[in-house]
């Protein structure tokens, strides 16, 4: 069962209760539920909704319902919530009003081949074009797209923070950057969706994050770091250690989600991520306080210029008063913490 901390479910309530008003006897449709930043959403809102007593109604589009029912029985099952078997792609739009829209939601991965030459961008953008479609005949008034620092392209070495008004782009001639162009794409039309129909929509940028629920096994170097120490180490790093990163705690962004939502100014992007720039060997370094061993693989280039992933978070913390308040240090302990609890619950017997 993948229940999340009380105490970062307290943190974002504590951070968030003069906004959950609006939201009272309302109907929110949400896709990419089940994902890392769906699930804090979806159990943040529900914590908000029981403790609050805010009579919200969730729908939340998921490719295969039994599956969620048994990753998160105690979401599945809510009174609040019904799941809808469906991608973004394609799915059956339910009756009603939604006056919420929350579109989490991506595909997967893949390589462009001759059966889809295109890969991850036109699935991605059509299951944009179809979440908005959904949210024009729902009377959707406000919408969340969370979308990627991906559509900025390759982050120049001399710009240590990049801001939400840099004009750069992946290069279109980079098969790789599928992902990025499709969130580019997806910005424009949530734009031109909202201006056309008269909703807001609001728009995330995510970088990098850590916490309760983030994949091990995926390509995330934290994740692999944690899983490296809990395995009893030694934290590897298979490149030299060299780029820039930076990491927000989950429950941090929650807070960053919800007030975006319903506090951000329409279709004005901000960037959601920690502004503290901290280097991949820095990183791996306080993972590796945990297990007292640390292997970096390559070496530095000497003379080559910093690769960067950073984020200037300026616009959020001026405009709505937004904060990193978990640090790094912090964050690494509940996640660590909370995967030698899910373990210790998932190997208990059955009693």
């Amino acid at each position: 069962m993948t229940r999340l901390p009380t105490r970062d479910l307290d943190h974002i309530l504590s951070r968030t209760r003069e906004l959950w008003e609006d939201l009272r006897g309302g109907a929110i449709f949400f896709t990419g539920c089940t994902g890392f930043v769906g699930m804090w959403l979806m159990e943040s809102l529900l914590c908000a909704n029981d403790k609050l007593d805010l009579g919200v109604s969730v729908v939340g589009l998921t490719r295969n319902p039994e599956r969620f029912r048994e990753k998160a029985p105690h979401l599945a099952s809510h009174p609040a919530v019904r799941l809808l078997r469906g991608n973004m792609v394609g799915f059956d739009y339910p009756e009603g009003r939604y006056p919420l829209v929350i579109h989490a939601a991506t595909e997967p991965a893949v390589a462009p081949d001759t059966m889809n030459p295109l890969g991850v961008f036109s699935s991605d953008a059509q299951g944009t074009r179809n979440v908005l479609e959904f949210a024009r005949r729902a009377g959707a008034r406000r919408l969340l797209f969370t979308s990627s620092g991906a559509v900025y392209g390759k982050q120049p070495s001399q710009m240590t923070h990049i801001p939400e008004d840099y004009t750069g782009a992946p290069s279109t001639m980079d098969t790789d950057s599928a992902y990025g162009h499709a969130k580019r794409v997806s910005e424009f039309m949530c734009a031109m969706y909202a201006r056309a129909y008269g909703f807001d929509a609001t728009i995330a940028r995510l970088f990098t994050f850590i916490g309760p629920l983030l994949p091990l096994d995926a390509n995330y170097a934290v994740g692999n770091f944690i899983q490296d120490a809990l395995r009893g180490g030694p934290v590897r790093v298979a490149g030299d250690g060299t780029p820039y990163r930076s990491y927000l705690y989950a429950a941090d962004l929650a807070v960053w989600l919800w007030t975006i939502l319903l506090r951000g100014k329409p279709s004005r992007p901000y960037n959601v991520g920690s502004s503290e720039a901290i280097t991949i060997a820095y990183l791996a370094q306080t993972v590796a306080q945990h297990t007292d061993a640390m292997e970096i693989a390559g070496e530095p280039v000497r003379g080559a210029p910093a690769e960067r992933y950073v984020p200037s978070t300026r616009r959020a913390e001026v405009e709505l008063g937004l904060r990193h308040w978990i640090d790094l240090n912090e964050g690494v302990r509940r996640t660590l913490e909370w995967h030698r609890t899910s373990d210790l619950r998932a190997t208990r017997p059955a009693r």
